[in-house]
């Protein structure tokens, strides 16, 4: 017999409620960051009558004598050497242009992608004609910002072998501003999946892979069935980041995998619970603090 889960929806709001901690350095549109003269105005923030006003909603951040406001809710913008994921919008006249929750849509050039196997020569007028076969509408593509255009357009390119067409996962979509900027946006977690954690917010996650890729240049997809074990090891991942975003927490490969250790007492279903998803965070700070991270 199936069993059905009641909860009482006064109970979820006490929990909801119990969730939201005090931000001392949170600020609003208008509000006064300081009267000191002395600081730099950085973004999201704008003088007037000698006081330095914030612009948007968000935390303020102070590094020496800059001060800029971070955004809680924002599109993405780039900055050169970001890894970001995104899905092609248009194939043009040698360029494709690409989602990756921009103010404005990317452009990959031709030119600034890998040939099949790798090939290193001049793009051609039949390589300008098999541009839909190499990526077309729809396809999930990880890259990296090359440059960033005047009018904020971002500019993409994949000729590392470790960018150029997902194949088989699951994509999730967060704030960009919950995604720590570290050495590396790549993962292979020990738990058997992979992880892509784009700086844009777009996080993709797949079945580890094998590396033979080398010789396709990234271009052919593995479409074989995937195995129900790595099936539920996606998807307790994907509930992980959620539970991670609802909290508001960054993201990065440890609190990822610490929010993995503590949920395997749990079923993967269970973990979409208010209750779960917040005990489970908990441990998690509990355990950055004892870290010290």
């Amino acid at each position: 017999m199936a069993t059905v889960d009641i909860r009482l929806a006064s109970a979820r709001v006490r929990q909801k409620t119990g969730d939201i901690e005090e931000i001392n350095n949170l600020v609003t549109p208008g509000d006064v960051i300081t009267a000191d003269t002395g600081f730099m105005r950085g973004h999201g923030t704008y003088m007037e009558d000698e006081k330095l006003h914030s612009s948007v909603a968000g935390v303020v951040e102070r590094v020496n004598k800059l001060i800029c406001v971070k955004p809680l809710k924002t599109r993405y913008n780039g900055e050169v050497g970001d890894v970001v994921i995104g899905r092609i919008l248009e194939v043009c006249q040698r360029r494709w242009k690409v989602e990756t929750h921009s103010k404005l849509d990317s452009v990959l050039m031709l030119s600034s992608v890998n040939l099949p196997g790798g090939e290193l020569r001049r793009r051609s007028e039949e390589d300008e004609k098999l541009m839909r076969h190499y990526l077309k509408e729809g396809d999930l593509i990880s890259a990296e910002v090359q440059n960033v255009m005047g009018d904020g357009c971002l500019s993409l390119h994949t000729r590392s072998l470790k960018y150029g067409k997902l194949g088989q996962g699951t994509l999730l979509q967060v704030s960009p501003s919950l995604v720590k900027r570290r050495k590396t946006h790549f993962h292979n977690l020990p738990c058997g999946a992979s992880i892509i954690l784009g700086n844009n917010g777009f996080i993709w996650i797949s079945p580890t892979a094998n590396e033979d890729s080398d010789d396709t240049g990234g271009y052919e997809q593995n479409l074989e069935p995937v195995p129900r074990a790595d099936r539920e090891v996606i998807a307790r991942l994907r509930n992980c980041v959620l539970a991670l975003a609802e909290h508001q927490m960054m993201m990065y490969d440890t609190t990822i995998l610490y929010v993995y250790e503590a949920s395997e007492n749990y079923a993967v279903s269970e973990m979409l619970k208010p209750e779960v998803s917040a005990e489970l965070i908990d441990l998690v700070r509990q355990r950055l603090d004892m870290e010290g991270t």
